[in-house]
């Protein structure tokens, strides 16, 4: 599974962000990152490993949660793609 750059994607806990991009460790050169923003209250930027970002959400822990991963891509269209 890849990362959509410029992609929105929703929390399994129901907040939406949107992927800046990609970056890799300053450690290793090699570990890539998701850098990503949240689209409420202050837009604050952070960065998570790629693998967690693609991982599934822990059902042990949160057994009442539909989403099957951390973070799925929303398909969101424009109301100017209906004119």
């Amino acid at each position: 599974m890849e990362v959509k750059i410029k992609g929105i994607y929703k929390h399994f806990k129901g907040d939406y962000y949107l992927v800046e991009d990609i970056a890799l460790s300053s450690d290793d050169g090699v570990t890539p990152y998701v850098i990503y923003r949240q689209l409420y209250g202050d837009g604050h930027l952070y960065i998570r490993e790629l693998n967690d970002f693609l991982g599934n959400v822990n059902k042990e822990k949160y057994p009442n949660v539909e989403q099957e991963k951390k973070f799925m891509l929303q398909s969101i269209t424009s109301k100017r793609d209906s004119f």
